[in-house]
């Protein structure tokens, strides 16, 4: 199996989908899922501490993808660890065998499970990208000589469909400056909106897979709608959800993504597509179906 970055460099859409490490020690689900997936996409994120719950590491959950034949991408968020922590984790990332990363600032500590928790955010995303741009030249970030430097494939996220946008394309800007060579964007579903944001993007040589979010109900896309700043689910979906036979709303929103899927492809819109089923990583194979 090719790396994710010989993909990013050789294929023309590539297929990132993502896993999230359970709050305990059975791995057996995620083991499974693993195994699902592995061959089906060209590397798998796995989250850290996702929304703020306390999980098994990503770091440990990327040495089981590597021990499954898979191709992981370490999500990493600056929320829990200082600079020091944050260069240690991506020395010994690469010292276990994994070379992607997605760098992260992480969502506040106040969303989680451990409210009480002390939030650090010494670095932000955009730092980073920085320090990771420095451990691959062999320096640390108070500038010293290593033993060893790394290679990652360096990635960050945007919000395409996020109003007002410019801030995010200042960000993006800073981003690619920084060093990331690939982005996974936050959920998209106008795709008439994605396509100016595209248009901006292509300056850049950056890879961008467009986020995929598999919806399983009206009632999560109405959440997100409220909630989730950046993603807007048009009413037309909404209704589609809604008018679903009792238990079938998740099979709509297969197709939906199946078709964002083969729509983005087909036109040549973005480079990609990073699919997040959030706890239903089992159906991935089957928006990939879709999708064909």
């Amino acid at each position: 199996m090719p790396s994710f970055a010989q993909a990013l460099q050789n294929k023309s859409f590539v297929v990132t989908a993502e896993v999230g490490p359970p709050k305990g020690t059975d791995v057996s689900r995620l083991l499974h899922h693993i195994e699902l997936l592995k061959d089906k996409v060209d590397a798998l994120n796995v989250t850290d501490n996702q929304s703020s719950v306390m999980r098994i590491s990503s770091l440990a959950v990327c040495r089981l993808i590597l021990d499954h034949g898979g191709e992981p991408i370490l999500q990493l968020t600056c929320r829990d660890r200082n600079r020091l922590a944050l260069q240690s984790e991506l020395l010994s990332a690469w010292v276990l065998g994994v070379k992607n990363v997605l760098c992260l600032t992480g969502d506040y500590v106040s969303v989680g499970d451990h409210p009480q928790a002390k939030p650090v955010f010494d670095l932000d995303s955009v730092q980073l990208l920085r320090t990771v741009e420095l451990l691959n030249s062999n320096k640390d970030l108070a500038g010293h000589d290593m033993q060893g430097a790394t290679g990652f494939v360096a990635g960050a996220v945007v919000t395409p469909e996020a109003d007002p946008i410019e801030p995010q394309l200042i960000k993006f800007e800073k981003k690619v400056a920084a060093g990331a060579k690939f982005f996974q964007t936050q959920a998209v579903y106008d795709l008439e909106k994605f396509k100016r944001f595209m248009d901006y993007a292509r300056r850049f040589p950056v890879k961008v897979l467009a986020g995929i979010v598999l919806l399983v109900s009206a009632g999560m896309a109405r959440y997100m709608n409220n909630n989730v700043p950046g993603i807007f689910v048009p009413e037309r979906l909404v209704e589609q959800l809604a008018k679903a036979e009792k238990g079938k709303a998740i099979e709509v929103g297969i197709e939906i993504a199946g078709q964002m899927i083969r729509q983005l492809r087909q036109d040549g819109i973005c480079d990609g597509v990073h699919i997040m089923a959030i706890g239903k990583e089992e159906r991935v194979p089957d928006i990939l179906a879709a999708a064909q």
